[in-house]
């Protein structure tokens, strides 16, 4: 492998890149405008749920407990309804969430130490938030049932009754429980891999239909020389998307970043290094930049999102997805970039996955310089 000719091909890819203003501001552009769009609206946060109260008990623990749920931050009292009527229309014309129904002899069975019901009506169009909201509202409705029990208990027995169970909570890795702590590290992961597929499933293509193949064909230049110097120029900007990202992603999101920044430079290298060579791959195999850009998509865009485990949880896919998610490189960045960024783990714990990203990377440059071998010769 030559040096001087794999700098020739690094340094002709580089200028068509900075020629192309266009192209490159997207390049810039685009990661910028994905991060704040998908960072400010793609929110897993269930609070401020709207809620209607009916309530039937109309006494001073019924009001109590509607005070509760108005002193929560994850529900929204918009009213009182007069019946059951009210809740259904505001359920069906999508104004509330959820409806809150407190019996008529709440406040006697609590003081009782009887078992108080509550009923909740949910719209469950929305299943994920629905049985969220439903978690909100039974812990709320219990805790303060056993508030109310324990100090009927200690009036009757004229001392303090500590309750049963102490229980405290403690999260790690993202106290506040901030949807945008967890979904920024995976996004700027996916966007790489959509960048970078993208970027260069072009290249080779657009060579072949502008005539300039040709030309190329004439000159000593071997197919792992124009693989890696085409996949060099893109390397740099790629790096600048990353930067970008890692940027906005702590300055702009105010993401916590405890891991090594050596080790997320080399993780970063070492995925961009495969997705630039699959795109490589792609454009080597494909007759017309339209059919490369589909075959992008295709491969980048939509296994990056739905199979990373970026939003859903790979552990609660079908067993079949599972197993297919192992040979998704976008999983192995996601997992690296969300445990440098809140776990603050080393290079001990991610070992497997920057060692699959490593492999990843060696066969699809092998396989984009056969491909290419074919095309030429």
């Amino acid at each position: 492998m030559s040096r001087r000719r794999l700098r020739a091909i690094f340094v002709k890819e580089l200028h068509h890149i900075t020629r192309d203003a266009r192209s490159l501001t997207m390049a810039l552009a685009v990661p910028v405008l994905l991060l704040l769009l998908f960072g400010f609206a793609l929110s897993l946060d269930v609070d401020r749920i709207p809620t209607l109260v009916y309530d039937q008990d109309g006494t001073e623990a019924s009001r109590d407990l509607i005070r509760e749920f108005q002193g929560s931050r994850f529900f929204d009292i918009r009213g009182l309804a007069a019946g059951y009527g009210d809740i259904e229309r505001g359920i069906d014309r999508n104004r509330i969430l959820m409806g809150v129904v407190i019996p008529r002899d709440y406040s006697k069975n609590v003081g009782a130490g009887r078992e108080a019901p509550v009923q909740i009506l949910l719209d469950g169009s929305d299943s994920n938030t629905a049985s969220i909201a439903l978690g909100y509202a039974e812990t709320l409705v219990r805790n303060y049932a056993l508030e109310l029990r324990t100090g009927a208990m200690n009036q009757r027995g004229g001392e303090h009754l500590p309750p049963p169970v102490d229980a405290r909570l403690r999260v790690w890795y993202n106290s506040s429980l901030e949807s945008k702590n967890y979904v920024v590290p995976g996004l700027i992961a996916v966007i790489l891999q959509i960048i970078a597929a993208l970027l260069t499933s072009l290249t080779i293509a657009r060579e072949w239909e502008l005539g300039t193949m040709e030309q190329i064909l004439s000159t000593p230049l071997r197919p792992a020389e124009m693989v890696l110097g085409k996949m060099l120029a893109y390397f740099v900007v790629g790096l600048a998307d990353a930067a970008i990202g890692v940027v906005v992603g702590v300055f702009v999101f105010r993401v916590p970043f405890r891991g090594s920044i050596l080790l997320m430079v080399v993780s970063i290298c070492v995925f961009l290094f495969g997705a630039l060579f699959w795109g490589i791959f792609i454009s080597a195999s494909a007759r017309t930049q339209q059919q490369a850009y589909q075959m992008g998509i295709l491969s980048s865009f939509l296994p990056a999102f739905l199979l990373s485990g970026f939003v859903y949880s790979i552990e609660t896919m079908p067993t079949v997805i599972q197993v297919i998610t192992h040979i998704i490189p976008a999983r192995y960045i996601v997992t690296i970039m969300k445990g440098l960024f809140l776990k603050g783990v080393g290079i001990g714990v991610l070992w497997g996955e920057l060692g699959f990203l490593t492999l990843y990377a060696v066969i699809v440059f092998l396989l984009a310089t056969r491909k290419l071998s074919r095309k030429m010769a």
